[in-house]
């Protein structure tokens, strides 16, 4: 690998293969890391919704969710407490992370971007008034290169920012953790186009079609009670026997993937020379697709002030940074911060449940707050 660069990017999930993109149309010189090798599968992320959507579609990316035979998404089935509630979604869809991801690096590379995965990569400490330094290790050797910026995408916990004291996590306490498999045998009332969401006590379970016709599983669990019904597996079939779905036999033997705690905040989520994007920026649980949401969004805003930091670094793009992250990010995730809080809830659970069917309008809010695109993807819309 060359030892110098316009830009270093670090993960390269959804977030850092869309910023890699859209800097290398910008003619800079990037270099997209990741220390898994691809294709490779992710714990959860199997839905898309009409924001996540659009902002493929408003960058030129939105034949990567067309690539194959994914999923149109419909409605959202909820069960809980013997009572069933379905809500529409609009416009969303329903494709593997591993395929996902795949496409999207697919495009980076085709733009121009230099990808290099099964690396890990850490950013160090120093003097950072010309250049960033990135310590890349693989299973042999460890590589110094040198950025004039990086952009920190590699997921909770921010672990290639380790080296830096000045960029913190903090976990919130009642954090769960999140949990998910894939299985190809599994009872036909799953069927596609539709996120069936089981709601119990210690957590919830999301379930999807995806592309080939497996069935995605993807939970947030209350760590007690993992270790309480013995497993992931056995966490994830206990919350759908409270929620009334028939069981899954199959999860018992399928390879679980878990994450750490879930709901985190970073600050400050830039630095000289350095901007921290997607999960690694900060995290709350996320509902039908909301977290992709996120993801891209940020990716897309984030790329002029990296460009421009390339040409010549300057105080007030982190702090630009700072307030675009808090508009489109922070101010997008309190609506899955309430919907979080009211599902470790039983009663809360039990009468929303009992409510919400009786009063409709009062779903509109909430469909709205996670299916709707960002306001700086509808500026991009309109100017295309």
């Amino acid at each position: 690998m060359t030892a110098d660069w316009d830009a270093i990017v670090i993960g390269a999930g959804p977030a850092g293969s869309v910023a890699a993109r859209q800097l290398a149309l910008s003619g800079r010189r990037v270099l997209l890391l990741d220390k898994k090798r691809f294709p490779r599968r992710k714990v959860c992320g199997a839905c898309l919704n009409h924001s996540a959507v659009a902002q493929l579609e408003a960058i030129g990316l939105g034949n990567v969710l067309r690539a194959g035979d994914e999923t149109d998404l419909t409605r959202l089935e909820l069960r809980a407490v013997s009572r069933r509630l379905t809500l529409p979604i609009p416009n969303g869809r329903a494709i593997s992370r591993a395929r996902l991801d795949q496409n999207l690096v697919d495009a980076a590379i085709r733009a121009g971007v230099t990808f290099q995965d099964g690396v890990s990569a850490t950013v160090r400490a120093g003097d950072v008034r010309k250049a960033r330094t990135v310590s890349v290790k693989d299973s042999s050797a460890t590589s110094t290169l040198t950025s004039k910026v990086v952009l920190a995408s590699d997921g909770l916990g921010h672990p290639s920012l380790s080296d830096l004291s000045e960029v913190r996590d903090r976990i919130a306490p009642s954090s769960r953790i999140g949990a998910g498999c894939e299985v190809t045998e599994f009872p036909a009332e799953f069927v596609p186009g539709v996120i069936h969401m089981a709601i119990g006590r210690g957590g919830y379970v999301g379930l999807v079609r995806v592309e080939g016709g497996g069935l995605n599983v993807a939970g947030a669990f209350d760590a007690q009670f993992v270790r309480g019904s013995g497993g992931l597996a056995q966490a994830a079939a206990g919350v759908l026997a409270q929620a009334g779905f028939p069981a899954i036999p199959t999860m018992a033997d399928a390879e679980w993937l878990g994450t750490p705690a879930l709901s985190r905040s970073t600050t400050p989520v830039a630095a000289e020379r350095l901007f921290v994007l997607g999960d690694a920026s900060g995290y709350v649980e996320p509902f039908t697709g909301e977290g992709m949401a996120w993801a891209l969004a940020s990716a897309i805003a984030v790329s002029p002030l990296v460009s421009g930091a390339c040409d010549g670094w300057q105080p007030s793009l982190a702090e630009t940074w700072s307030r675009e992250h808090a508009r489109i990010v922070r101010s997008r995730q309190r609506t899955c911060r309430m919907l979080a809080a009211i599902l470790k809830s039983q009663t809360c659970v039990r009468l929303a449940m009992f409510l919400l069917p009786k009063m409709p309008s009062f779903l509109q809010p909430i469909i709205r707050g996670v299916s709707l695109p960002t306001p700086q993807t509808l500026a991009i819309t309109r100017c295309r």
